[in-house]
């Protein structure tokens, strides 16, 4: 739904093992790195970028990653709270979105928050 999206981290080494855990249930890899920066998305088609920010910290943003089925969404919540990733909302059905609705939440380590969406 989106061509790319761009988070400023505070450290980039921990961001980038936090996302390579997190995204690797849903299919997403580390596509490109270097000074600076780390893309992640589909196998040579980055389109999470990670930006070291080197000024004052952003405000957190929200992005919700599709998974595939719930064990993908299970696996998202447990490799990002082994990565450093903080609670903010377990693996389950979230039926005030809709009926069909199972996710889960985490607050990254620069506080933005992530969800693995399975519909």
């Amino acid at each position: 739904m989106y061509d790319h999206i761009g988070l400023r981290v505070a450290d980039l080494d921990a961001a980038t093992r936090f996302y390579t855990a997190v995204l690797a249930p849903l299919g997403y890899v580390l596509c490109s790195s270097g000074d600076g920066y780390a893309g992640f998305g589909p196998k040579g088609e980055p389109a999470l970028w990670l930006h070291l920010n080197k000024g004052r910290k952003a405000d957190g943003a929200h992005i919700a990653f599709r998974a595939g089925n719930h064990d993908a969404v299970k696996a998202f919540y447990s490799e990002g709270l082994k990565s450093g990733g903080r609670d903010n909302g377990g693996a389950g059905p979230r039926k005030d979105y809709s009926p069909t609705y199972y996710a889960a939440f985490l607050i990254d380590p620069d506080g933005n928050n992530i969800e693995a969406v399975c519909v």
